[in-house]
């Protein structure tokens, strides 16, 4: 275990913490067995973790036809082209858990498109991709791409949502110097 401060910003105790965001923390602490740093930081702003969380949970909780595992490869892959380590680490592990594949997440992290993972599923990360570096060329010729892989529109607005608003995770993680918690490294390996 490492000693590195987690943030550049206050961390509040978590007795000092709203109700609400004390007892959401405690829940997922009593799920995972650890508090995920994103949720201490986050806690410095009770108001703005309360609007990240709830639009998280809309996004990656959602029933629709991608599943848990691919919302995640789509938070690897852009994570991974904004240079945000918290989040490849932290989504690389919910990734490597979800899919159940110990190999997986390093394999979206370092090159997507030579992952063992369908052709449909690099349509979806191609698309992500696009929407995290260049989302102003976005085309029609996108959606018909996506399309012919049996993606609809409501599938195609959750991947293009969860790469913006992983686009402001990753840097506000970047800004803060978000650490990811040492135990990600070794889940599901």
């Amino acid at each position: 275990m490492t000693d590195h401060p987690v943030s550049r910003f206050p961390v509040p105790a978590l007795a000092d913490m709203p109700e609400d965001i004390r007892e959401r923390i405690l829940a997922v602490q009593e799920k995972s067995g650890f508090v995920p740093n994103v949720f201490l930081v986050l806690a410095h702003r009770p108001d703005e973790f309360r609007a990240f969380f709830a639009y998280h949970d809309a996004l990656m909780e959602r029933p629709g036809n991608l599943t848990k595992a691919e919302r995640e490869m789509i938070v690897v892959a852009t994570s991974t082209v904004n240079q945000c380590q918290y989040c490849v680490v932290a989504h690389g592990a919910i990734l490597r858990i979800r899919a159940k594949n110990p190999l997986i997440a390093d394999q979206v992290a370092v090159n997507f498109r030579k992952a063992d993972i369908t052709e449909r599923q690099k349509a979806m990360l191609e698309f992500a991709m696009k929407v995290s570096q260049r989302a102003h060329e976005v085309g029609d010729a996108d959606f018909a791409a996506l399309e012919a892989h049996g993606f609809d529109r409501e599938d195609i607005w959750d991947i293009a949502g969860i790469s913006a608003f992983f686009g402001l995770s990753n840097r506000m993680a970047n800004v803060t110097s978000m650490r990811p918690n040492d135990e990600f490294y070794s889940m599901a390996r």
